[in-house]
């Protein structure tokens, strides 16, 4: 399979409850790039770090219209100007998140501890330079999502074998347990691969708790399926 991108961009949809549903764009690729829509408390849709794929709008629009597309990591431009001109919204940047709008041809809006009207609290999770890492994570409280964009994933290459959730090959020598602990979570929705739907809080207390102790059974599968 390749790294990213294929043959196809024919969505496979993920992670669907009433306030939302994520989708893959290109379901054959390794990375499993996930993208996602939430409906917020002012009653528009938040689509985060999207991969456009044909009939996405379609998708978009059985849970209302888009409010603004949020890029939740500094290396997850993606298709975020796209969509956000396609649907006349701007594109929501963490205001301490550096050297993506001027890469962005659209509006922009900042955004610090609250993602705008939408109910979703916003704080970070990495803003380092050691690796070059900016990442924002988003909490609805009420609803017990919680989104991460790549700190944690499903991706197989972020799982050591028996992981239902894994922290990212780079982080887990360090993972970033400060930030991703503490919330009351149903659900936690990520950016590499399928969200963890059932017993999330577990999996995430798990996934951080066990990253160094799993590490050399990640890596290992990570080099297999690279190698494969």
């Amino acid at each position: 399979m390749p790294m990213k991108g294929g043959a196809t961009n024919e969505y496979r949809e993920i992670d669907r409850w009433d306030r939302g549903v994520g989708w893959i764009a290109y379901p054959e690729e390794t990375m499993e790039r996930a993208s996602h829509a939430l409906v917020g408390e002012d009653g528009g849709v938040w689509v985060v770090d999207p991969v456009d794929a044909p009939d996405l709008d379609e998708l978009l629009a059985e849970f209302g219209d888009v409010s603004g597309v949020v890029v939740g990591l500094d290396r997850h431009k993606r298709d975020a100007a796209a969509l956000a001109t396609r649907h006349d919204a701007p594109v929501y940047v963490p205001q301490w998140m550096s050297g993506v709008v001027e890469e962005i041809d659209a509006p922009i809006e900042r955004f610090d501890r609250e993602l705008s009207d939408s109910g979703f609290e916003a704080f970070p999770i990495l803003d380092t330079s050691v690796p070059p890492w900016q990442e924002v994570g988003l909490y609805h409280r009420a609803d017990k999502t919680l989104v991460v964009p790549e700190a944690v994933g499903t991706a197989s290459y972020f799982c050591a074998p028996g992981e239902r959730l894994g922290v990212h090959p780079m982080l887990r020598p360090a993972p970033p347990r400060r930030a991703l602990r503490g919330f009351d979570v149903d659900r936690v929705l990520v950016g590499h691969g399928e969200g963890v739907l059932t017993d999330a809080a577990r999996a995430l207390r798990d996934a951080l708790d066990n990253a160094r102790r799993n590490l050399p059974g990640a890596y290992g599968r990570a080099i297999r399926e690279l190698l494969s």
